[in-house]
């Protein structure tokens, strides 16, 4: 009896800066019959009625009307992680092909990211790093300071499944915490959190001593954070962003920086990534800034390939979802 030929995955490549990790293929391989971008390109024709799912690993490949056209089997894309941002939703619904996230697999790795933020910015660690290891350092400066975490009032703009694990961290800082959030949390949860709801952002803003920003990017969040939100906060307060780099407007964070209306900022994400090399942020002392480190953890990345082959498989088997993403 001939051996059931495997559902084709397209996938950028294996490996390299953007591609599927070498040590998941195997996972991957046992469920479909693995195309790369490259070889698809040399033989459309044949391999285009093989490709059944997309998955979408490091934003890449990118899903554009024409690849959508040339295939014409096409069910699902899987992308990693949660930002569906650089996918045209309603283009790929109007091709009647679904579109899955990996919500689950995410949430630790980057509410720990979060807190390690916070933590290396308040307590200087990255310059502090810099003192120790340099070769004209002959005595550590005792008025060489940071900023104390535990105690201080932190401020969580969006309030999901990632934000609400960087208020369970928070709590055992025993830091004060607000959020702002489309929709108020259970008061059980609140409680078990210690978490005060701000209706009003600008409340929440007044009041932090760190402002965390764990939102989606859709078009309303889009330079969420300008310059009148940061006017608003403390001169002592640091900006913590670990959602999408173009939630802030980094014109206005520049100008903020260096103009002392806030202290300092830690960010895992800009828009774009990596920054031009000669933009004004990465000239500034008062900023830390992390090559999108929030999902990068051996346990984290495995478990988001886990997570999208279950999406893959369920939705190529005709049964629902674990996490649909809609338009």
């Amino acid at each position: 009896m001939a051996k059931q030929e495997q559902p084709g995955l397209l996938i950028l490549e294996i490996g390299g800066v953007c591609g599927v990790l070498e040590g998941h293929v195997e996972l991957l391989k046992k469920h479909f019959h693995l195309i790369t971008m490259n070889e698809f390109l040399k033989n459309k024709e044949r391999l285009s009625e093989k490709i059944k799912s997309v998955f979408i690993y490091a934003d890449r490949p990118v899903v554009d009307r024409e690849l959508l056209q040339s295939l014409p089997h096409l069910k699902v894309i899987a992308n990693s992680g949660v930002g569906v941002n650089h996918l045209d939703l309603k283009l790929i619904s109007s091709f009647g092909v679904k579109v899955t996230n990996t919500p689950h697999a995410v949430s630790d790795s980057t509410a720990d990211i979060g807190m390690a933020l916070m933590l290396a910015s308040a307590r200087r660690l990255v310059e502090g790093c810099q003192i120790a290891v340099s070769p004209q350092t002959e005595r550590f400066a005792a008025d060489w300071l940071g900023d104390e975490v535990t105690g201080a009032t932190l401020g969580i703009i969006g309030m999901g499944s990632i934000g609400y694990k960087v208020a369970k961290r928070a709590k055992a800082f025993e830091m004060k915490i607000l959020y702002h959030n489309r929709n108020q949390r259970k008061e059980e949860e609140e409680q078990a959190v210690g978490a005060r709801y701000c209706e009003k952002m600008e409340d929440l803003l007044q009041q932090s001593d760190f402002v965390i920003l764990v939102v989606n990017l859709t078009p309303q969040t889009h330079k969420f954070i300008g310059k009148r939100e940061l006017e608003l906060m403390k001169p002592t307060a640091t900006l913590i962003n670990i959602s999408r780099g173009a939630v802030v407007d980094h014109d206005a964070l520049v100008e903020a920086l260096q103009n002392g209306i806030i202290k300092a900022a830690a960010l895992d994400v800009t828009y774009p990534e990596p920054l031009p090399r000669d933009h004004p942020l990465l000239k500034l002392k008062n900023i830390l800034i992390t090559p999108h480190l929030g999902i990068k953890t051996d346990k984290a990345t495995r478990m988001i390939t886990e997570e999208a082959v279950a999406n893959i498989l369920a939705a190529l088997n005709g049964l629902p979802m674990p996490n649909e993403v809609f338009p």
